[in-house]
């Protein structure tokens, strides 16, 4: 027997620069969540596991705004919890009504597909939100069991406005599942009072952990549905029912369903932790803060917001118009020269905008002045400054 050396490299210790992540995530991480990640193994059913486990359920109950014990992580990235939300939310032959303003509804209903549903769209151009008026419509027109909705479309840059939204689902007998990925801990969600009866997040934005554990809650409608479904979950590892009892939900007695990354279970408790010490009604604000300042400080170089309504754009994503700017002359000279992260358009975006991101411990003014000011050597460098810039005034 010969071993092949062919791959056998030695690349040495591993060394990774630093970066300002400006853009629509992964964001930095907070201090404690590195500090947490670097904490002895344990094992996936020790008893101390089990505990941060009991400590993440309840720390996102206060972050979803939620009184539901159906409140846990999956194992994955954000699109493994968009997933899971509809394998078990969709039956074969359920219609199911997305709201279609960027790459994310795009993404819900290929899913939606592929899971037996029948995917049917409401649609605005990226950088535009749903009245309350045409949901009601759509809902009256195609009479769904479950509406989705993005929060946060991080690829246009609005938010949707949830009120009155849960209501309406409840009146047309329809689940509400939310997208908020990119608001959760960064813009006001409150899961019970919107009646919001499914919503999932990732951990590695506004939240400023590390991508790859992923906050999910089902309210008491949806779980009725997940519960006393016709037809089996068609996802073994995404089913609710089995990922419950690994959780401890309702008292269930602890179940070995997968082997949980028990190090990111760290990282996400601490990082809920930081944000309930720090309280929801503050980091919204300091959120908000941040977002107005960029705001301002790109009407002053001027620059402009793809999204025009002010009270529809993300606080923790803004896309800037930029078309006609090549992002691969500038976001690498960015990179290059100031170690920071800004992102180009994505999906209906691409080529149309650039986005940068303010979230969890980034979202702060002196990140905001250091990104346009990075921002604005990149255009005046690259030849854009008199199209896209302003011009200063004469003395």
């Amino acid at each position: 027997m010969s071993v092949d050396d062919t791959h056998r490299k030695d690349f040495g210790r591993l060394v990774v620069p630093r970066r300002d992540m400006m853009g629509p995530g992964p964001s930095n991480y907070h201090p404690r969540v590195m500090s947490a990640m670097a904490l002895p193994a344990l094992g996936h059913l020790h008893p101390p596991t089990l505990k941060i486990m009991d400590e993440i359920k309840e720390l996102l109950k206060y972050t979803f705004q939620t009184e539901s014990d159906w409140t846990f992580a999956v194992s994955g990235t954000g699109h493994a919890a968009m997933e899971c939300s509809i394998a078990n939310l969709v039956e074969p032959g359920d219609v199911v009504l997305v709201g279609n303003n960027g790459i994310w509804g795009q993404r819900v209903m290929d899913i939606v597909g592929r899971y037996g549903g029948k995917a049917v769209q409401m649609e605005k151009a990226a950088g535009h939100t749903f009245s309350l008026d045409e949901i009601k419509n759509a809902l009256a027109q195609h009479k769904p069991s479950l509406l989705f909705l993005t929060h946060g479309e991080s690829s246009g840059g609005t938010m949707q406005n949830l009120r009155g939204v849960g209501e309406a689902c409840r009146e047309a007998n329809c689940l509400l599942l939310a997208d908020a990925v990119c608001t959760l801990g960064a813009a006001p969600l409150l899961v019970d009072q919107w009646c919001v009866d499914a919503c999932y997040s990732g951990s590695q934005k506004a939240l400023s952990c590390a991508p790859g554990v992923s906050p999910i809650t089902f309210g008491p409608r949806a779980v009725a549905k997940l519960t006393n479904r016709k037809t089996p979950v068609q996802s073994w590892y995404f089913d609710a029912n089995e990922i419950a009892r690994y959780w401890g939900v309702e008292g269930r007695a602890r179940f070995y369903h997968h082997t949980g990354p028990v190090s990111l279970f760290y990282a996400l408790r601490e990082a809920l932790a930081v944000l309930a010490e720090e309280r929801l009604e503050k980091a919204w604000a300091r959120h908000q803060n941040a977002a107005d300042l960029l705001y301002a400080e790109l009407e002053r170089v001027g620059l402009r917001c793809l999204v025009e309504k002010k009270d529809e754009r993300l606080p923790s994503v803004t896309t800037i118009a930029a078309e006609g700017i090549d992002p691969t002359k500038i976001l690498p000279w960015i990179m290059a020269k100031y170690e920071v992260e800004i992102s180009a358009g994505l999906g209906p975006t691409a080529g149309k905008a650039l986005r940068v991101g303010l979230m969890g411990v980034n979202a702060n003014p002196k990140n905001v002045l250091f990104t346009v000011a990075a921002l604005k050597d990149a255009l005046e460098t690259h030849g854009y400054g008199d199209k896209y810039l302003a011009r200063p005034q004469a003395a």
